[in-house]
């Protein structure tokens, strides 16, 4: 499959911006551990093979554990993730393939129970961030792994 075109070079203010949106997330209240989660699980469940790579690479690199990257499609069964993991990974779901009738009051109050409303705040930016991220790569087909270099992603050493 081909890349059909490049935003960045059709769009680059509307891009930069996106950037600079996902940067003032990545200033907010969740740590970065938890972050990476979400980019990975919202990536698997909306098929964006471009933002899985890229961000499986990143967590490597910040020292995530390859066992619970593999394991964050199954987080549910897993026991390598701690209530405040589980909550922000719930929550990512929630928000990725919205139910018909809204997030359901459990889910919400199992994710209040773990995250501050400032948490979870800026939790939904961030599920929103890469969302989008993975619309935008998924309708242009963005090459997994074609920006590995540029973003220094080859130090993950996973081939």
């Amino acid at each position: 499959m081909t890349q059909r075109l490049n935003a960045f070079a059709q769009s680059p203010e509307l891009f930069k911006k996106f950037i600079e949106f996902g940067l003032l997330v990545r200033s907010g209240a969740i740590e970065e551990s938890i972050l990476a989660l979400v980019e990975i699980r919202a990536s698997q469940m909306n098929g964006c093979a471009f933002c899985l790579d890229m961000h499986v690479k990143q967590a490597k690199i910040h020292g995530e554990r390859e066992l619970r990257l593999h394991h964050v499609a199954i987080w549910r069964e897993s026991p390598l993730f701690s209530p405040r993991e589980r909550a922000a990974l719930e929550w990512t779901e929630a928000l990725t393939k919205l139910p018909e009738q809204g997030v359901p009051d459990e889910i919400y109050e199992r994710v209040r129970a773990q995250l501050s409303e400032k948490e979870i705040s800026d939790l939904s930016f961030a599920i929103m961030a890469i969302n989008g991220w993975n619309r935008l790569n998924v309708g242009l087909r963005t090459v997994p792994g074609s920006v590995d270099k540029a973003y220094g992603l080859d130090k993950a050493k996973l081939d």
